[in-house]
């Protein structure tokens, strides 16, 4: 939600999507970025679930789905493939 030049983008871009969950235990993942083309869904349920991203992201949260798509370049989603599942 920090948008395409926070840190921990770039790290994950850097690291080929290579990254470890820590919930209790450390679970290796892959975090596989989103199209923008597909992100305006997301962000808008994302939003809509997480009161604290609110002020990071800048449209607001009943907008319509074409105002999320315009800013989905801005702000990189990422899926996370657990290792069970990885191909």
């Amino acid at each position: 939600m920090l948008g395409n030049e926070a840190n921990w983008v770039h790290n994950i871009r850097a690291a080929g999507g290579k990254a470890v969950l820590h919930h209790g235990r450390r679970e290796s993942v892959r975090l596989e970025e989103v199209e923008p083309s597909e992100r305006a869904p997301i962000l808008r349920r994302y939003l809509a679930c997480a009161p604290g991203a609110r002020p990071h992201v800048p449209v607001d949260r009943g907008a319509c789905l074409e105002a999320f798509a315009e800013i989905a370049p801005q702000i990189p989603v990422f899926r996370v493939i657990h290792a069970s599942r990885a191909r």
